[in-house]
C-alpha cells in the first residue's frame, strides 16, 4: 500500500464501500465522528484536533466584544481587511505554498520564523501539510480527506474527521511524515513521543507557540487601536477559521463539475478559479492545481495575487532564496496559439 494511501488517520465509515464509491456519510454520523475525535479523555493522542478547535472557541468572547462593544465603520473596516486579505494571504502563502508545496525557500530560518508568526497562530501545520498531500494525490476521489463529493459538513469538519495522521505508523512512515515536515521549523516528536501522543506535533511546543502568538499579538494590536482594535482583529481571525474550512468545498464546485471553458484549464479534478479567493488571498485554486509547485498561480492578467506579491517582496530584500513560477509555462501551454 503506498505512503498517502494510509498516513492519514480513516475516520471509522471509511473512505469507500466494498465498490470503490466514496462512503457519503449523513450529518450524524459526521458529527459524531466529529466529537469522537476531539474527546482527550478517551483518547490523549486526539489533542492536536481537539486544541485546533479549542483555539476557534477561544475566539468567540472577541466576536461577541467586537459586535456588541466595539463595532464601528473603522472596526468593521479594519476586520474585513485583517480578516479576509492578511489572514487569507498568510495561509496562502505559509501553509499552503511554502509548508506544503515548498514553492519558495527562505534565505534562512529567522525570515521563516516571522512569516510564520505574521498573523494570529489558527491551523497546526501538521494537520494542514499531511492531508494536503493526500488531497493532491487523491483529488476528488476516495481517500481525499476533503472531498466535496461527501458534501458540506465532510469538507467543513475534514480537519478532525480526515485529516490527522494515523496512530498507528510504522517507524518508516514517520520518518516520511518527519521529512515532508521538516522544512516547515516546527519541531516534531521522536517515533517513540508519536507512540504516546499520536502526533508529529508535540504538544508543549503547540500550545506554547499559540499562546505567546496571541500574547504578541494582541498586544500590538492594543499599542495600535487600543482593545477596540485588538477584539476587532481578533474576532476577524475567528471568522477567517471558521471561513476556510469551507473553502475546498467551494473550491471545488460543491462536487459538481461547474468548470468553466476558458477560465478552468486543469480538468484532471474539480477544482475551480473563483474571483473572491483568488483576490483576496491569491488563491486561483484550478490554476493551482495544474502547478501545484508555483509560488504564483495569478496567471492572468485580472488575477491578483497577493501571496505572490508578498513572495517576490521577500525575494527582492533577499529573504526568499528561491522560487519557482510557472505563469510562462502556463501562457505557453493554454494560451498561446
Amino acid at each position: 500500500m503506498a505512503f498517502l494511501d494510509h498516513v492519514l488517520q480513516p475516520p471509522a465509515y471509511g473512505w469507500q464501500d466494498t465498490q470503490g464509491e466514496l462512503v457519503r456519510p449523513n450529518v450524524r454520523t459526521i458529527l459524531k465522528e466529529f466529537f469522537g475525535r476531539l474527546n482527550v479523555w478517551r483518547d490523549r493522542k486526539n489533542w492536536l484536533a481537539f486544541v485546533s478547535w479549542v483555539k476557534v472557541f477561544c475566539l468567540i468572547p472577541f466576536f461577541l466584544l467586537f459586535v456588541f462593544q466595539f463595532f464601528s465603520w473603522w472596526t468593521l473596516l479594519a476586520a474585513f481587511v485583517y480578516g479576509m486579505i492578511i489572514m487569507g494571504t498568510h495561509g496562502t502563502v505559509w501553509h499552503h505554498r511554502y509548508c506544503t508545496h515548498g514553492a519558495y525557500r527562505f534565505s534562512n530560518g529567522f525570515w521563516r520564523f516571522v512569516t510564520r508568526q505574521l498573523t494570529l497562530n489558527i491551523i497546526p501545520e501538521e494537520i494542514y501539510v499531511i492531508s494536503h498531500h493526500v488531497h493532491h494525490a487523491k483529488s476528488d476521489q476516495p481517500g481525499d480527506p476533503y472531498n466535496a463529493e461527501g458534501g458540506f459538513w465532510y469538507c467543513f469538519l475534514a480537519d478532525v474527521n480526515h485529516q490527522p495522521i494515523a496512530k498507528d505508523l510504522s517507524e518508516d512512515d514517520y520518518k516520511r511524515v518527519t521529512r515532508l515536515m521538516a522544512h516547515t521549523g516546527v519541531k516534531g516528536n521522536t517515533y517513540r513521543q508519536y507512540q504516546h501522543w499520536g502526533s508529529f506535533a508535540r504538544p508543549l511546543a503547540t500550545i506554547a507557540t499559540w499562546v505567546l502568538n496571541w500574547a504578541f499579538w494582541y498586544a500590538i494590536f492594543y499599542l495600535a487601536g487600543g482593545h477596540a482594535l485588538a477584539c476587532s482583529l481578533f474576532a476577524a481571525a475567528g471568522v477567517w477559521a471558521v471561513g476556510v474550512r469551507t473553502f475546498n468545498y467551494d473550491g471545488h464546485g460543491h462536487g459538481k463539475d461547474i468548470q468553466r471553458e476558458g477560465i478552468d484549464y486543469n480538468r484532471a479534478d474539480r477544482s475551480v478559479n473563483q474571483l473572491w479567493p483568488g483576490l483576496v488571498a491569491g488563491e486561483w485554486h484550478n490554476n493551482h492545481h495544474l502547478y501545484p509547485k508555483s509560488a504564483r498561480s495569478g496567471f492572468k492578467f485580472y488575477q491578483l495575487d497577493m501571496a505572490w506579491i508578498y513572495i517576490r517582496l521577500l525575494h527582492r530584500v533577499g529573504a526568499v532564496s528561491h522560487y519557482r513560477d510557472d505563469k510562462q509555462n502556463f501562457i505557453n501551454k493554454y494560451l498561446t496559439p
